[in-house]
């Protein structure tokens, strides 16, 4: 039996797979509260204690650098150690991947029914693709061929410098910068960076989900924008997708991946209406010179958001 892991700041899906005429089949599946657990040794001890047989072999997709099979959780006060797990497992080993690495791998192995495309181009074989994903962090992959086979490779590019497009994104970058240090890309491409936007637009503006510090705000700002029953939702939403579209055509860029551009995570699922109305790709084709170029790489949302304990389910599949 095969356990696979997707650890998330906010939550962290553990699975159990078998693997049945070639293809990743689930016997088992819990989604956890991350900061329930003090230790993610903790967690994983629950999630095995629930399962009939025994484990062969384990990966597990951590939001943060991976340095020597050990991450130091981005979101958690959490160190995730492979050799650690590996002992409680009583397996050899255990394999750590960043969560995007992860979900890179876990793209190659999804049904075409898991995507939808919301801007058409061109998919040469064997061309380098990128993945991007927004939800408690920013995160950014890429798949590279490696002349067999597809391999996927971390970045730690969410925590780059927000770079404004436009005059209005300027100001955005003034009003935050007052409240941070540094303005990184994930700041606002991620669930917290709604609230932000809204107070940019209309600090007067207030919502009763604002007043519970427990509360996550993102939910009924991305909902009233979707609804089109908030001024300084739609606002916030609107101008949130630009950020994004604008950074995958950044991302894009720096990856010349012509293979495509994968939106993951789990917000791109829940306002996908409105990256089909052309605002994500209308930002990410603007560019200096190669506008033209980035018309050419189709976009992808995800739309199976297991897609990272996929990836990890798969290369525990091959250990």
């Amino acid at each position: 039996m095969l356990i696979a892991g997707d650890v998330g700041g906010t939550k962290t899906n553990l699975g159990a797979y078998e693997v049945q005429q070639g293809k990743l089949v689930q016997t088992a599946y819990t989604r956890f509260s991350s900061h329930v657990f003090a230790r993610p040794e903790d967690l994983v001890r629950k999630f095995v204690s629930m399962l009939s047989g025994p484990v062969t072999a384990a990966c597990f997709g951590v939001a943060g650098p991976v340095v020597d099979n050990r991450v130091h959780a981005t979101n958690l006060p959490w160190i995730f150690d492979g050799q650690s797990m590996a002992q409680l497992l009583k397996i050899p080993q255990v394999r750590l991947l960043n969560d995007l690495e992860a979900t890179a791998y876990g793209i190659s192995v999804l049904e075409p029914s898991d995507l939808e495309v919301i801007h058409n181009g061109s998919t040469p074989a064997a061309a380098t693709k990128a993945v991007i994903a927004a939800g408690t962090g920013l995160g950014e992959g890429i798949l590279f061929w490696d002349g067999t086979r597809y391999v996927a490779m971390a970045t730690e590019g969410g925590h780059a410098d927000f770079a404004p497009h436009t005059e209005k994104e300027a100001e955005l970058w003034k009003f935050l910068k007052d409240r941070n240090d540094i303005v990184s890309c994930e700041i606002i491409l991620s669930g917290r960076g709604f609230r932000a936007l809204h107070e940019f637009f209309d600090p007067g503006s207030h919502h009763p989900e604002f007043d519970n510090p427990n509360d996550d705000p993102a939910p009924i700002i991305t909902q009233n924008a979707l609804d089109n029953t908030c001024p300084a939702c739609v606002a916030a939403v609107d101008m949130w997708i630009e950020i994004y579209g604008s950074e995958a055509g950044n991302f894009a860029l720096r990856t010349v991946s012509r293979g495509g551009m994968y939106v993951a995570g789990g917000i791109a699922v829940k306002i996908l209406p409105k990256l089909r109305d052309g605002r994500f790709a209308a930002a990410f084709t603007d560019k200096e010179k190669l506008g033209d170029f980035l018309k050419q790489i189709s976009i992808y949302v995800v739309l199976n958001e297991e897609a990272p304990l996929l990836g990890a389910a798969h290369i525990a599949s091959t250990m």
